[in-house]
């Protein structure tokens, strides 16, 4: 399990919880998981006839739909796969963020320039904090069922997180101003 490649067990991971379309995997990627994790339709697509071929997931057509969509499922394979992979350790946590990169090397072209990044980054945090404390606000409401207990987690890890980097930028701008 060493080269496992993480999209397989991100997608796996949302199957065991519901039947999923690829444009619906897609989209839990850009919404719910979004704060730590994103994949591309290039490499959703793939990486779902691959579960299919390895046995760790089905598909089937949406009789249904006219659109002809493929459903995928979690196997007992891809559950076994899934908890494997759960069970673990960590291999690398990576933070990777073009602002800070930008930043770092910030003095080639200046505090105005930094000012206009770290602005940027704050507007985009400060739109995206609203998303994740309503989402703690569902979550706190609903943890009769264990899942959300585990969704909650890592909701609270991404207020904390905006909270500090809300912090952090008006520090950084305070910084830049007074020329330090």
């Amino acid at each position: 399990m060493a080269n496992e490649k993480k999209i397989d067990c991100v997608i796996l991971g949302l199957l065991s919880h519901e039947e999923l379309t690829g444009y619906e995997i897609k989209k839990r990627m850009d919404t719910t998981l979004k704060y730590f994790w994103s994949a591309s339709y290039g490499s959703i697509y793939p990486a779902l006839n691959d579960l299919v071929d390895r046995g760790l997931a089905t598909k089937r057509e949406d009789t249904k739909s006219k659109r002809n969509k493929l459903i995928y499922t979690i196997t007992e394979n891809g559950r076994g796969y899934l908890k494997r992979w759960l069970s673990l350790p960590i291999e690398k946590d990576e933070l990777r963020y073009e602002t800070l990169l930008k930043l770092f090397f910030g003095s080639e072209n200046g505090e105005e320039q930094a000012l206009i990044h770290i602005e940027a980054f704050e507007r985009k945090i400060e739109a995206e904090l609203p998303y994740l404390l309503h989402a703690k606000s569902i979550l706190s409401n609903s943890l009769n069922d264990n899942t959300h207990k585990y969704y909650l987690l890592t909701v609270e890890f991404g207020i904390k997180t905006y909270q500090t980097y809300l912090e952090w930028c008006e520090e950084a701008k305070k910084r830049l101003a007074e020329g330090q």
